[in-house]
């Protein structure tokens, strides 16, 4: 009996603590209002990238448990985004349907609070967000097996929006199906990069099935809910959303499974002290070109992270180079490596400078 009356003093405890939450939460969101005021009459946006970095990187300082940093900054973006909500909710193009990683990815970056508005493309995100029907947008751009997704890095060729964030989320992928019994699995269907992802592993467990590519996870989903001796490679939301049986979990052959998002917008994030910036250009056609190209950079200390290349489609066996590196455009060391690049360049691009997500 003492041990109950113990469990009713600390759950009466609990609960005072909820209703001071509360309390908090409403003064929060009525400070939040002001300032959204404010901003409405500026002409200021309401979503800024390197304000959100700001304060999650305070709150990960502040923290001392029991909660990870990862727990704290989940449950703030959930109060954040149902913050801006009470004034206008964002409205977030991606790249859907939904259950896909892309739509994961925008739940996670802008919490469910915001519009999300699911795309059948890439094309028809950036479009979206280009004609003002949604304020952001949520592409794909590489996977840390698969390598990068083409399609994206060509849009940005001939878009004018900027990359104002990014997202990292570590993909599981699981095998699901409406029957209960792997060994009677016949068909396996999925996105290419999630059967080549988990290649080994369907032909150590279920080598016999055929496999068979669809647009994305979520379509996989739906034909294993249509067919009884099909299963679908996709995550543990689709399972969910289906109805499925998951027959198999982080079936992906490498662990350390990661997939980057961009967040497209018209204005590129403020700087925040620990930021990206990704560029793109084509070179002048000479020798030793991308050698002098990159030479400015390493001079000023500027770290790349990744260089890409992509043939012109324009012009046979010419190429536009994707940079990515620490920092923000805004420094005066990137400044002026930048016009050194940009003098030995047919073409230089300032994709965007966005708050680096660690």
């Amino acid at each position: 009996m003492k041990k109950v009356n113990n469990i009713d003093k600390i759950r009466s405890k609990v609960d005072a603590v909820d209703t001071a939450i509360l309390k908090l939460l409403s003064k929060r969101g009525g400070l939040a209002k002001k300032i959204g005021q404010i901003k409405k009459g500026s002409g200021k946006k309401i979503y800024v990238p390197s304000r959100e970095k700001q304060i999650f990187d305070h709150l990960a300082d502040l923290n001392r448990g029991p909660y990870t940093d990862a727990a704290v900054t989940s449950i703030f973006r959930e109060i954040i985004s149902a913050t801006r909500a009470l004034e206008q909710p964002i409205r977030v193009a991606f790249l859907g349907p939904e259950s896909t990683f892309t739509h994961m990815a925008a739940v996670k970056h802008f919490g469910h609070g915001a519009i999300l508005c699911s795309q059948t493309d890439i094309s028809s995100v950036f479009r979206d967000v280009e004609t003002c029907r949604a304020d952001f947008g949520v592409v794909p751009i590489e996977n840390s097996t698969e390598g990068v997704v083409n399609y994206t890095l060509d849009k940005f060729i001939d878009s004018e929006l900027k990359i104002c964030s990014e997202v990292v989320m570590s993909v599981g992928l699981h095998l699901l199906s409406a029957q209960t019994d792997a060994k009677k699995i016949e068909r396996v269907y999925s996105h290419p990069h999630a059967l080549a992802q988990c290649r080994e592993w369907l032909g150590s467990h279920i080598p016999r099935a055929a496999w068979y590519q669809t647009e994305s996870t979520s379509a996989a989903a739906e034909k294993a809910v249509q067919d009884k001796n099909a299963a679908a490679i996709a995550s543990g939301l689709a399972a969910d959303n289906y109805g499925l049986n998951i027959l198999a979990k982080n079936i992906q052959d490498q662990i350390n499974n990661f997939t980057r998002f961009l967040v497209l917008g018209e204005e590129q994030a403020e700087r925040t002290g620990h930021d990206k910036t990704s560029i793109a250009f084509v070179t002048k056609d000479k020798p030793g070109v991308l050698f002098e190209l990159l030479a400015p950079l390493a001079k000023a200390k500027i770290n790349l992270t990744k260089i890409e290349s992509r043939p012109l489609k324009t012009k046979v066996w010419e190429y536009m180079f994707f940079v990515d590196l620490d920092g923000h455009a805004t420094e005066k060391r990137i400044q002026r490596a930048f016009e050194v690049l940009k003098e030995e360049c047919v073409l230089f691009k300032i994709l965007g400078s966005y708050p680096r997500c660690v």
